[in-house]
């Protein structure tokens, strides 16, 4: 040993530096499967919301049903940050993550929905956001996404997978006929990359939207969703050369099956298959992950306007990796069961006529909000059943 650093010292006086072996960069979180390995965290204050809404079955007697019901709270779903407000859960929800990777010694996989996107949901009115491009909203969100990074970054020891914008993309494509949308878009573009670009972390997976079959799985729309989705991630690039998006998600907070649904324009495997081919034309190996929280019942005919509480949903195939395609990286809940897509109170500010249609359950309170009787269908209509 001490021949070694005599030379090694002789070396460097002569100016001549051996070369040392540097390990390579760790690969980009975007080139594999993040949820690989890894267990699905369960959120309590979800759980304990699910056991709520059991015991109140229980306690009108349907004890078959509460049984079925407590059985709910043992699944994922992911978190959703929709309101500036909402930033500090983050914290809440990732050290419970921490504490349950420590107890159970199992690597937990946190999901996280961040959709706060000024002038969002710019075609309906049932979940319209706080933030405004005609109040300073750009400038707003660009704080709230630094906000949420600084949140994320305190968490390096959890995996984070972040679904990106519901429904922006959607819009982009199909609502451009909304005046609202038409001249929201361009700035939503900006602020999209500016979010992709700024919560690029080594312990998080990027999936944007992608709206869903019924949505943008047509010839003619699901051209425009690929070009919009790689405008979008350019964008992001030329502000982050290294930004990276693992992929797409779809679904989210609809009702369609996946790989078993004839009826056109309804399965989201069809959809993926397709996009993915559209999307690797353009340069983009995208991967993707599906909502299946609200598929179960693929028996009952839907048009693409029953989506707010459709009252023949119900619970369907739970998160895993098992999935019928190498393009899906995971079967997951986005939308938690539960939580109301809209207030069906005509005299309400956020009142969609979509939530007051005849397939709508009603009465709802307004989106987010607990939707007891909705809960109950999803149990009762359950596929596979609790």
């Amino acid at each position: 040993m001490a021949r070694f650093f005599s030379t090694l010292l002789a070396l460097i006086a002569l100016g001549v530096f051996p070369a040392i072996a540097t390990p390579p960069p760790p690969s980009s979180i975007s080139t594999f499967n993040p949820f690989t390995g890894k267990t699905f965290f369960v959120n309590s204050v979800r759980a304990a919301a699910v056991h709520k809404a059991a015991n109140q079955i229980a306690a009108s007697g349907d004890f078959a049903l509460a049984t079925s019901a407590h059985k709910v709270a043992q699944v994922s779903t992911f978190h959703w940050v929709d309101k500036t407000a909402a930033i500090p859960s983050i914290t809440t929800w990732l050290n419970e993550a921490r504490q349950a990777q420590i107890r159970t010694g199992k690597s937990q996989v946190f999901q996280l929905v961040v959709y706060n996107l000024p002038d969002r949901d710019c075609s309906a009115k049932a979940s319209s956001g706080e933030l405004e491009y005609a109040n300073g909203g750009e400038e707003k969100y660009k704080s709230f996404i630094h906000q949420v990074r600084q949140r994320l970054a305190a968490f390096p020891d959890i995996r984070i997978v972040i679904q990106l914008e519901t429904d922006a993309i959607g819009n982009m494509v199909t609502g451009l006929s909304v005046p609202k949308c038409a001249n929201a878009a361009p700035a939503q573009k900006r602020s999209y990359a500016y979010a992709i670009a700024n919560l690029q972390l080594p312990n998080v997976a990027l999936y944007l939207d992608g709206a869903h079959s019924a949505w943008l799985g047509w010839p003619g729309n699901i051209e425009g969703a690929a070009n919009n989705l790689i405008e979008i991630v350019n964008a992001a690039k030329a502000l982050n050369p290294r930004a990276t998006v693992r992929g797409v998600s779809t679904n989210v907070s609809n009702y369609n099956g996946l790989g078993n649904q004839e009826q056109t324009g309804y399965d989201e495997l069809v959809y993926v298959q397709n996009l993915a081919v559209l999307l690797k034309a353009q340069g983009w190996d995208a991967h993707f992950i599906v909502d299946q929280g609200r598929s179960g019942n693929q028996v009952a005919l839907r048009s693409g306007g029953d989506w707010c509480n459709f009252k023949m949903a119900g619970f369907g195939p739970r998160p895993s990796t098992n999935t019928p395609s190498e393009l899906i990286d995971a079967i997951v809940w986005v939308k938690p069961g539960g939580d109301s897509d809209g207030t069906s109170d005509t005299t309400a500010e956020r009142f969609d006529e979509a939530c007051g249609s005849s397939t709508s359950i009603i009465p709802s309170p307004e989106a987010g909000a607990w939707n007891q009787l909705a809960f109950i269908s999803l149990v009762k209509q359950a596929n596979p059943a609790f």
